[in-house]
């Protein structure tokens, strides 16, 4: 099993830092009986110039904010303090390659009344790109995301991911690396922590929003599509669409972008090494570690 704390890890909880080791919760948390909390994946870089960087700290604990409001949980943070307290963690653990997991969660209750309460906790630890970095070997998955009039499809919410788990666990029992799934009509929509996008002559595709997280990467991406002048859809694609495609991929913040070898066993047409994926591959690297003058030389070479 892997191990994300020691005797040693500095955690923030409920307004202090206390080890990892000794932190404590309420076992009655209707948190853990039902899965009722909302949490952020986040990064933080060291930069080129060798300084620590939380990437996009902003739009994610606004996301934080607003995925608690969409569930009900009371929220009395604001992003500002967060992202001081963010640093301060990764300070105390002297991290700065790191991944960083706010959780906001509720107290003691096992009806479904309102809370008036709400608890927070940021813990970071070291992780590797959360898919490995080597292209995937992915299979359509016989899950589908839930359909949106049943959750806050949005908000980035813990019971969601008992979904994305059994997703990736039958992918990986079949001996593929990670799931595609698709949304209620059929269309993909979206990897169990991941967005997806694939590549055909020259332009890339993506599912439109609706059925999917609208992640903070994706967003990146296409605002790096928008930077190096690559033409970007947002539409609802059929797997048959992606078969036969000249790339696929994957985006997130904990997988960061990483490509696909083959989705149901079939190939694409093009080397990743050939394709405008990987130059946005190579784009977001660059942008992470705030490598201008790499990421320059992105845009001027597709240009």
């Amino acid at each position: 099993m892997a191990t994300y704390y020691n005797d040693h890890t500095v955690m923030f909880l409920n307004g202090e830092y206390v080890k990892a080791s000794e932190a404590k919760m309420d076992f009655y948390s209707q948190s853990l009986h039902y899965g009722y909390s909302v949490f952020e994946g986040i990064r933080s870089y060291k930069t080129v110039t060798g300084e620590t960087r939380i990437f996009k700290a902003k739009e994610h604990f606004d996301r934080l904010k607003a995925s608690a409001e969409a569930l009900n949980l009371p929220y009395t943070w604001n992003t500002v303090e967060l992202t001081e307290i963010t640093y301060e963690v990764l300070r105390r653990n002297n991290l700065q390659n790191a991944y960083i997991r706010p959780v906001v969660y509720a107290p003691a209750n096992m009806s479904f009344n309102l809370n008036t309460e709400s608890y927070i906790l940021i813990e970071v630890w070291e992780m590797a790109a959360f898919l490995g970095d080597k292209l995937l070997r992915v299979m359509c998955s016989s899950f589908q995301r839930p359909n949106p009039k049943g959750f806050k499809i949005h908000a980035k919410a813990a019971g969601h991911y008992v979904n994305s788990i059994l997703a990736s666990q039958e992918a990986k029992a079949k001996g593929y690396d990670e799931a595609l799934l698709s949304d209620m009509h059929g269309f993909i929509a979206e990897g169990p922590g991941a967005n997806f996008f694939y590549e055909k002559n020259g332009k890339l595709y993506t599912p439109s929003l609706g059925n999917i997280l609208p992640g903070i990467t994706r967003a990146t991406v296409l605002e790096l599509c928008s930077e190096l002048k690559i033409d970007v859809t947002e539409k609802e694609i059929l797997p048959e669409e992606v078969y036969g495609a000249d790339a696929a991929f994957f985006c997130g913040t904990a997988a960061e972008v990483i490509g696909f070898a083959s989705l149901d066993d079939k190939p694409f047409a093009l080397p990743w090494e050939n394709t405008i994926s990987k130059t946005i591959q190579d784009a977001y690297k660059n942008l992470i570690t705030e490598n201008k003058i790499a990421l320059i030389e992105e845009v001027v070479g597709v240009e």
